[in-house]
């Protein structure tokens, strides 16, 4: 029978890399709702440096999302985010030092070559099981949001007391305090997971970047991080015009991401009952535009920028959450490791891109031509979504089979694609693991563990 709970080691391999994940994420994050108030104070201030400022990170963690995450199959995981979050802390103390702008940009470029998140990943499949790994990665997953919306309070609150200065070194504490999280938490690893399911393959790289459907949800992240960053290089000014000063900013955000949080659940408990999700995909990037819409209306009125978030939110976080399951179902069997370093390097892209854009847009064109770009990109992304469809209730599963010749295994995979529920079948003679991808209604555990039986008393 299937083990239907996490192990002790993989509850504590999922608590402190998310700890790790979320503190790291965290630093990222907090100065989103405060540099453009903070950012005034720079003596070379302009809105295009603090779009660029807001992004640096994005394009650094972009550059080198995969190629780090192929590194720690070489050197280790643990030693490629160490080094990430050192990097990651030299990065936080250039940009609390610097007295201008551009050092800021270039302290935040330096915290974003610490990417480790595909490492982190990695580390997370190494330690847990098939069945149990989407359960560990969930719980990063709710690490990594609940780190935004933490930053989105503690930010304004911070800020005010220690100023941008005292955020980055603040940062750089929270990195050293991640290290010591990972050395001492993390438990010790012995590999179970297949490479292919959780690090980038240079060679599937190509054909997964003209698949249809992968391509709709690369360019979906894409454009939802441009659009949240370029919104935060206007959205901090804007309250200050509405009559929010900086330090209340905190008690702002507060209430409209719970109430965004309270209309998201059952937007998610929907779509997964009801295999559904391009549809309230769609429906939620209608919010993202209506939201925009509002904005655009509403100047200086802070009831309608109430409106405006909790409506953002609510649809930013239905997204946020829901495509990488989107991209589990639909990734080729035995490819999730390539396709998610695709998805990362767009997502962080998507958050440069916004950030310069964006503060480009305010310099020249004020907060309506944000909006404008904004809203040009969402529905660019409203048409590319017409072309998804919703995959099948299907999920993973990799069967190490070491020492099996190539020609038995590939026989193997032809019979296990007879089997109930198995819809793909492939072998991967690099890994000595045979990749599959099943229908979780009908798959039959039962007949695969039979057939695996008979080629282990064959070999």
């Amino acid at each position: 029978m299937t083990p239907q709970k996490l192990n002790k080691t993989e509850k504590k391999a999922a608590l402190a890399l998310a700890s790790v994940f979320g503190i790291r994420m965290l630093g990222l994050f907090l100065i989103m709702p405060v540099l453009a108030v903070y950012a005034q104070e720079y003596p070379d201030y302009s809105p295009l440096w603090v779009g660029i400022a807001l992004g640096a990170y994005g394009l650094t963690q972009a550059l080198l999302q995969i190629p780090l995450g192929m590194l720690s199959d070489r050197l280790g995981r643990k030693p490629v985010i160490v080094g990430g979050l050192l990097v990651f802390v030299a990065g936080s103390v250039v940009a609390a030092q610097t007295d201008t702008l551009f050092g800021v940009s270039v302290g935040r470029a330096l915290q974003g070559l610490g990417a480790i998140a595909a490492a982190i990943l990695a580390l997370a499949a190494d330690l847990s099981r098939d069945e149990q790994r989407p359960k560990v990665m969930a719980t990063i997953g709710m690490c990594i949001g609940l780190a935004f919306a933490v930053s989105l309070v503690a930010g304004p609150l911070l800020g005010d007391v220690i100023g941008l200065s005292g955020l980055f070194w603040f940062t750089a504490a929270s990195g050293v305090l991640g290290i010591f999280v990972l050395l001492l938490s993390v438990p010790k690893v012995v590999t179970t997971s297949a490479r292919r399911e959780s690090l980038p393959v240079l060679s599937e790289l190509g054909d997964l970047l003209k698949h249809k459907q992968l391509w709709c949800l690369n360019s979906g992240i894409f454009v939802l991080h441009a659009i949240l960053t370029a919104w935060f290089v206007t959205l901090p000014t804007q309250l200050q015009n509405a009559g929010f000063e900086s330090q209340t900013h905190a008690w702002f955000y507060l209430p409209t991401l719970a109430a965004s949080i309270l209309f998201m659940v059952p937007m998610i408990i929907h779509s997964s009952r009801n295999n559904n999700s391009v549809q309230w995909l769609r429906f939620s990037i209608v919010t993202l535009i209506v939201s925009l819409l509002i904005i655009g209306v509403a100047g200086q009125s802070g009831w309608l920028l109430v409106a405006a978030l909790v409506i953002f939110f609510t649809g930013f976080n239905f997204i946020e959450a829901s495509l990488p399951s989107l991209l589990t179902r639909i990734a080729p069997a035995g490819s999730k490791g390539s396709a998610s370093g695709i998805y990362s390097t767009g997502q962080f892209l998507g958050a440069f891109v916004g950030g310069v854009a964006g503060g480009w847009v305010l310099q020249n064109y004020q907060i309506s031509g944000v909006v404008v770009f904004c809203l040009i990109l969402l529905v660019c992304w409203l048409l590319i979504s017409l072309v998804m469809v919703n995959p099948a209730g299907v999920t993973s599963v990799s069967l190490s089979l070491p020492g099996l010749s190539e020609d038995k295994a590939t026989k193997l995979s032809e019979r296990l694609l007879t089997v109930a529920g198995v819809t793909e079948a492939r072998w991967v003679e690099e890994d000595q693991a045979t990749y599959l991808k099943v229908d979780k209604k009908h798959y039959d555990e039962k007949a695969v563990n039979q057939l695996l039986e008979k080629a282990s008393v064959a070999q």
